[in-house]
């Protein structure tokens, strides 16, 4: 579903991206971790061309990212990302931001985007909540928002950008909940996280990031289980975020 082939990135003479490839297969759940700065979120930004790169190839679902011809746009559609502050546009009702790219961008009739986005907001809990506006809602609450608008383009994808750090840690499981649903269901991840637990849960591998590099990418057992197998800097990585 998605294929990252030898992608390198440079911010002037900066390079925050050396020479990445990895593949995601459908219906797989792949957690991208590491320290920060290690190149985690420009790295799933590059696969639906949020943030470009000089080098090297992305093809998701047979679409490659890198090509000038690519209709950049009808790519992002298809591929759904939550962000770290939910992005949710706040003179909007939940209702209105549900439907707007719907509308505007899948060319669907508006009763049949409400009625779309009113059955994922029923999916992540919120229905009762479909008039008011983001501000009137909890974090974790607009999160599930922003996980709901983005299924609501029927994307093949999803991918998450640290979904859970901007919240208090009270509402962190809400959001993880219906990200363990999503992954239940079958759905295409790519996930960036610091939730070792999730990771744990429903991961099928783990890719492990250190100074723009992928230095990690095996499965989750692997990962977990074997530490001593790993590298030295995901050894020390997973010692720190593993004691507690």
């Amino acid at each position: 579903m998605i294929s990252i082939q030898n992608v390198n990135k440079w911010y002037g003479d900066f390079q925050v991206l050396t020479d990445c490839s990895t593949e995601v297969k459908k219906g797989e759940v792949v957690v991208v971790c590491g320290p920060s700065g290690s190149g985690k979120s420009t790295l799933i930004k590059c696969v639906n061309a949020l943030e470009p790169f000089q080098k090297g190839d992305i093809v998701v679902d047979g679409t490659s990212v890198a090509n000038p011809k690519t209709n950049l746009p009808k790519l992002r559609s298809r591929v759904g990302m939550v962000f770290q502050h939910f992005e949710l546009f706040p003179h909007l009702s939940i209702t209105e931001n549900l439907t707007i790219a719907q509308t505007k961008v899948l060319g669907r009739g508006k009763d049949e985007a409400i009625e779309k986005g009113l059955a994922l907001l029923d999916r992540v809990g919120l229905k009762a909540h479909a008039h008011k506006h983001p501000g009137q809602l909890s974090g974790g609450q607009q999160q599930r928002v922003a996980i709901a608008r983005a299924l609501a383009m029927d994307p093949v994808v999803m991918l998450f950008d640290e979904p859970t750090s901007a919240l208090d840690p009270e509402m962190v499981n809400e959001v993880l909940d219906v990200m363990v649903q999503l992954a239940q269901e079958g759905m295409t991840m790519m996930c960036v996280t610091h939730e070792m637990g999730f990771a744990r849960k429903v991961a099928n591998r783990v890719i492990f990031m250190d100074k723009g590099q992928i230095v990690e990418d095996c499965d989750k057992e692997a990962f977990f289980g074997d530490i001593n197998a790993r590298s030295e800097r995901a050894q020390q990585f997973l010692a720190k975020i593993l004691q507690h």
